[in-house]
């Protein structure tokens, strides 16, 4: 299936991103070639079936490898459109990894051909397909502009909407140049059904990581004032929402870290590039980047096995990347303390997980809820109790019932409340 040589549409890298929108692209008539380095994703894919869990996804992928439109290899094909959808992670110092981006670029090369339009949809650092993609296709003898066309296309999707997202949402497209941007344009205008916006590319970049940063920012803010509250005597909770009856504020829910490849990633970006410009950014990524550290200061001394309900970054997907659930068992088992997580959500952990919740609770000293899936808010506590060795409960969230879980004779703390360093405290 490596071997097509007629399709329209070429999506380098099947992750969260490239795969839905290779296999919408190809619902909806356009032949598309997938292709991806990892060999298993590629054999994965080439069967009909998926590596990452999004609703209605495979299915999706399923009817188009079935019918021929959508096919897959580890190598790109002569097409119409290339969209690079790889990752760009952070290194261990905070900055782009954009190895995977260049190695994309280079690996387009030998099946360029004139007219072709080339998209980066994967969220880089401002000047990416000025300074990183545009020179290399220069120096392979094109001419951005008029014999290729660049652009960036920012994904903007919800994990677990992403389907509906990639058809419903706006889009910004930022060209090279004005026709860069009405060449993208006209692809993903057959795709969209929300507003194309068109601008310059390296503003398309800048406006990517904005929206992530807003959120970031203000997610750091309701960190900070639910640290405020746990030691004013005051329920952040309440403050939040009342505070929120304002017209013009809108004050981000608290929990115990931010997680996932977009907000916890792209502020980095713009703190790596202009680090005298960005003490803000870069003091709300620190703030929230070190909240499961406050978590797990919290931890009462009494507490020798831990289970963590929920590993995934968010509530009701199965994506684990950047999770907070990862950074408080890791520094949980750096004090020895015995680690349990569940989260039936998710099918490939990057870390050992219980098979059920008999077994992640069983002898447990303490229970915190790290993920709010809506699997849960429907757990009966009387269940859990007799299963635990001490009844203590810590809501990152404040999602459950605590009501519920304390008639069960749990003691129930909640992260931005005067409970959850009162409780610390009397370790």
């Amino acid at each position: 299936m490596g071997n097509d040589t007629t399709s329209e549409i070429c999506v380098l890298g099947m992750g969260y991103i490239g795969l839905p929108t290779a296999a919408m692209f190809a619902a909806n008539g356009f032949r598309v070639h997938g292709v991806d380095t990892n060999p298993e994703v590629v054999a994965t894919i080439g069967r009909g079936d998926i590596h990452i869990e999004e609703p209605g996804l495979k299915t999706l992928v399923r009817g188009a490898v079935s019918s021929g439109m959508l096919r897959v290899g580890e190598e790109p094909v002569p097409a119409s459109l290339f969209i690079i959808a790889v990752p760009t992670p952070l290194t261990s110092d905070k900055k782009a990894d954009m190895r995977a981006v260049d190695a994309a670029t280079r690996a387009l090369l030998p099946v360029l051909r004139p007219g072709n339009t080339v998209v980066l949809e994967s969220t880089s650092p401002p000047g990416t397909c000025r300074n990183r993609i545009r020179p290399v296709l220069e120096a392979a003898g094109w001419k951005v502009g008029e014999t290729v066309f660049l652009a960036h296309c920012p994904e903007r999707v919800l994990p677990g909407r992403i389907l509906a997202e990639l058809i419903t949402n706006d889009r910004v497209i930022g060209g090279m140049t004005p026709a860069c941007a009405r060449s993208a344009a006209r692809w993903y205008a057959r795709l969209v059904d929300g507003e194309i916006f068109l601008t310059d590319a390296t503003t398309a970049e800048l406006v990517k990581l904005a929206e992530n940063t807003y959120r970031d920012v203000n997610i750091a803010l309701a960190n900070e004032l639910a640290s405020v509250c746990e030691v004013a005597g005051a329920n952040f909770w309440e403050v939040q929402r009342l505070a929120n009856r304002h017209p013009r504020v809108n004050i981000h829910r608290a929990g115990p870290g931010v997680g996932g490849h977009c907000i916890s990633v792209d502020p980095w970006f713009l703190v790596e590039m202009f680090p005298d410009r960005t003490p803000l950014i870069r003091a709300a990524r620190e703030v929230n980047d070190a909240v499961p550290a406050r978590v797990v200061a919290g931890v009462p001394g009494a507490a020798e096995t831990v289970t963590l309900l929920g590993l995934a970054f968010k509530g009701n997907v199965d994506d684990c990347r950047e999770s907070p659930a990862i950074a408080i068992a890791s520094l949980l088992e750096a004090t020895g303390r015995v680690v349990r997580v569940y989260d039936p959500l998710v099918h490939r952990p990057p870390i050992p997980i219980a098979a059920s919740l008999e077994e992640s609770v069983r002898d447990s000293d303490l229970i915190i809820l790290t993920t709010p899936h809506d699997v849960f808010h429907d757990i009966d506590p009387a269940r859990v109790a007799p299963l635990t060795r001490r009844r203590a409960l810590i809501d990152t969230h404040d999602f459950l019932d605590h009501e519920r879980w304390r008639a069960a004779g749990f003691d129930v703390m909640l992260r931005g409340t005067p409970s959850f360093p009162a409780y610390r405290d009397q370790r």
